[in-house]
């Protein structure tokens, strides 16, 4: 079919031609600086055109990314990869599913103007599996340890799936559904316990189970349940060993817990219903108006720390199980004031915190004016701990020196919230850390050097994500050598590639 001629005045005219007179023919229309020659709405349109041409070539010159996954069709909410193969990634959407694909960019890699726009010039990555089943947002997921045996999903539905990963398919081994919504879900790397997963629940409640397909009449079963938060349970965290779990609540808590009762003694009892160390906001040395979002674990399992709103972040001691003696330690059941040791001293963030220090506040940390969102310690034998918070800056903490600050990187994201830090943990690459931001960007840093490092130490930057804040953030990432791949605000998962290897 012909395209039709937009604009009907064109035909009126040819008529009006028609019709002049050869003595006119020859008169000279003198230009009228006010009339359009085009129509407005022509001109509208063209201008539109050419805002989309710019707005697309702009988008092209800022995708860094060597493929990318889009077959969510709304936010993908958390990520996940296998412990055994880090290619192998997992994500969890807002339109109730879960895919899982293999993030490796397609071999040989095409020319960087080949790939510079993964919505018009190239493919999506193949999904391996889709897994529905949620009725609501999926907002946890996580492979199990140590082998990745399973893929557990939780969702704002309360419901927490497991899914077999031998299976190319990823069939649905069991599910349970015993809260109202599931926040996070964590692995236990305790190598006697092998499947073994942590979740924490909007009504504060604490659940661990295991996973075990030879148990056919219920194979997800509750190793321990803890009722003791009185607020949403935002964050959870397990020592290094996998023997004491951490989890902290918008009441302001940190509860730690001997889940599996190992070490147990007079000075650490084992309880299925308490926990080994206690710090509420009745205690005003701990209290955080406003809650607590965000836990870590030093690699030493010496002490934790916790973060929350206002940039607020407390440094507690941990129990060291197996070596206190009953006389060391008083009143470990205990809430709030109650639970601290009244003779320790401060010691200021030292990794040798003794068993009888188990409760103390060692620090409190306010170097940011918004709420710690994340929260990741470096591999020994640096001793760092880094900060991300809804401010758009990382800190930096130097644990070995009484938790000083070594760098503050203020505009880290710019004016959006810093949404993730971590550490890698790779030999040799400790010191870099990655962060991702509501700005749609990630970052990687050299965290060695002062304040006075070069560009903040700012070794690396990948953009792609759609930015400006909601819908367009980067909500969380995995990371493997080399290898970062995103969980996009927008609905896309990006896999960059760090080139300085």
């Amino acid at each position: 079919m012909a395209a039709q001629i937009p604009h009907s005045q064109d035909d009126s005219l040819e008529e009006d031609d028609a019709l002049l007179d050869l003595s006119e023919a020859g008169e000279e229309i003198p230009d009228d600086p006010d009339h359009a020659m085009d129509s407005p709405d022509q001109d509208d349109d063209e201008d539109d055109d050419e805002d989309d041409i710019e707005q697309d070539q702009e988008i092209q010159l800022q995708n860094d990314s060597k493929a990318h996954f889009d077959l969510h069709q709304d936010s993908i909410f958390c990520i996940a990869q296998h412990p055994l193969d880090p290619s192998k990634v997992a994500t969890g959407s807002g339109d109730d599913t879960t895919y899982i694909f293999d993030a490796s960019p397609p071999s040989p890699l095409l020319p960087h103007s080949y790939e510079s726009n993964p919505s018009t010039s190239r493919s999506s990555l193949p999904p391996l599996a889709k897994l529905s089943g949620h009725t609501d947002s999926i907002n946890a997921i996580t492979f199990s340890l140590p082998n990745g045996a399973y893929l557990l999903t939780g969702g704002l539905d309360g419901r927490l799936r497991a899914h077999i990963t031998s299976d190319k398919h990823y069939s649905l081994l069991a599910e349970t559904q015993e809260v109202p919504e599931i926040n996070f879900l964590t692995p236990c790397p305790h190598p006697s316990y092998p499947d073994t997963v942590a979740l924490g629940a909007s009504d504060g409640s604490v659940w661990v189970y295991r996973i075990d397909v030879n148990e056919k009449a219920a194979p997800l079963q509750v190793v321990q349940a803890y009722y003791l938060h009185t607020g949403s349970c935002t964050a959870g965290a397990w020592t290094a060993d996998g023997k004491l779990l951490a989890t902290v609540s918008e009441d302001g808590s940190l509860y730690v817990y001997n889940v599996f009762g190992e070490g147990a003694s007079a000075a650490v009892p084992y309880s299925q219903s308490q926990a080994v160390l206690a710090l509420t906001a009745e205690d005003q040395r701990f209290a955080v108006e406003g809650g607590l979002y965000s836990v870590a674990i030093a690699p030493s399992g010496a002490f934790a720390a916790v973060g929350g709103a206002g940039g607020m972040i407390r440094i507690v001691s941990l129990p060291r199980l197996g070596a206190i003696s009953s006389s060391e330690n008083q009143g470990l059941k205990g809430g709030g004031a109650k639970n601290r040791n009244s003779g320790g001293k401060r010691t200021g963030g030292t990794e040798s915190a003794g068993a009888g220090q188990a409760g103390q506040i060692l620090a409190s940390l306010q170097c940011q004016s918004d709420g710690v969102e994340s929260l990741s310690f470096s591999a020994p034998p640096l001793t760092l701990l880094a900060a991300g918070s809804v401010d758009g800056s990382i800190a930096l903490f130097d644990t070995a020196h009484r938790f000083a600050v070594r760098r503050h990187i203020r505009d880290a994201h710019e004016e959006y919230a810093t949404v993730k830090v971590e550490f890698l943990t790779e030999p040799g690459k400790g010191h870099l850390l990655t962060s991702c931001g509501m700005d749609g960007v990630v970052r990687r840093w050299d965290s060695r050097g002062g304040t006075a490092a070069s560009g903040q130490g700012l070794v690396g930057q990948w953009r792609g994500h759609k930015g400006e804040g909601e819908r367009g953030g980067v909500l969380g990432f995995v990371q493997s050598g080399r290898r970062i791949v995103t969980a996009g605000d927008d609905a896309v998962s990006l896999i960059f590639e760090d080139d300085m290897g």
